[in-house]
C-alpha cells in the first residue's frame, strides 16, 4: 500500500503541491497570481513561513517550504483560506470573463466538501513530501523551476516570472526565498 501524503515533521521542509479544483486555469491572470505572492508575503513577514522555492502555474502552485512559527499543515490551511477567498471575490467581479463556468465549478466541488458548502477553489490535497537530504531538495528544486520549461511557456527556467528560479539566478523576482548555498 503507497506511503499516505501526510506532514509528519511540522516543522521540517516539504515540497508542496497546491491544485485548483479539476484544473481549473485561474492563474492565467496575473490579478489571482498576484493574490498568492501577496500571501505569501505576508505568511513570510508574519507567520513564519521559511519559503525555498515556487512556481505558479496555470492551475498549480509548487513550493518548497517550513514553517518557523506554527505547524506546517496550519500554515499551509491558512495560505489557502485567505488565497481561496480572495481569488473567489476577483473572479465575481466583471473583468471575468469566465464568472459563470467557474462559478459553476467552485459551487460544485463545495458540494462534496465538509469544509465549506458555498465554493471551493482549493483541492483538500497538499502532497507533501519531507526533504530528506540535499540531493532530494536538488531534485524538487529543479522540478519546480523545470515546471514552465516543460510546459513551453519559456526556454529557460529564469524568464518565468511567477517562479523563484529568478531568485536563483540573481535576478529581480516578485517574492523572496530563502536560497540555500550550493543548491
Amino acid at each position: 500500500m503507497p506511503q499516505e501524503y501526510k506532514i509528519y515533521d511540522q516543522s521540517a521542509a516539504h515540497f508542496l503541491t497546491f491544485q485548483v479544483v479539476q484544473w481549473v486555469d485561474i492563474f492565467t491572470k496575473q490579478v489571482y497570481r498576484d493574490v498568492v505572492i501577496d500571501s505569501f508575503t505576508y505568511c513570510q513577514k508574519n507567520k513564519g513561513l521559511e519559503l525555498y522555492a515556487y512556481v505558479i502555474m496555470s492551475n498549480h502552485i509548487h513550493l518548497i517550504a517550513r514553517s518557523l512559527n506554527e505547524s506546517l499543515s496550519d500554515l499551509i490551511r491558512d495560505i489557502k483560506r485567505h488565497t481561496s477567498r480572495q481569488m473567489l471575490d476577483l473572479f465575481q467581479q466583471d473583468f471575468e470573463s469566465r464568472r459563470k463556468w467557474m462559478e459553476l465549478v467552485f459551487k460544485y466541488e463545495a458540494k462534496g466538501s465538509s469544509h465549506n458548502n458555498i465554493y471551493q477553489l482549493w483541492t483538500n490535497e497538499n502532497h507533501p513530501e519531507e526533504l530528506t537530504s540535499n540531493k532530494f531538495f536538488r531534485q524538487k528544486l529543479n522540478y519546480i523551476h523545470e515546471n514552465p520549461v516543460r510546459a513551453g511557456l519559456v526556454d529557460h527556467p529564469e524568464d518565468y516570472r511567477y517562479s523563484s528560479a529568478r531568485n536563483y539566478a540573481g535576478m529581480d523576482a516578485l517574492c523572496d526565498v530563502e536560497i540555500l548555498s550550493g543548491m
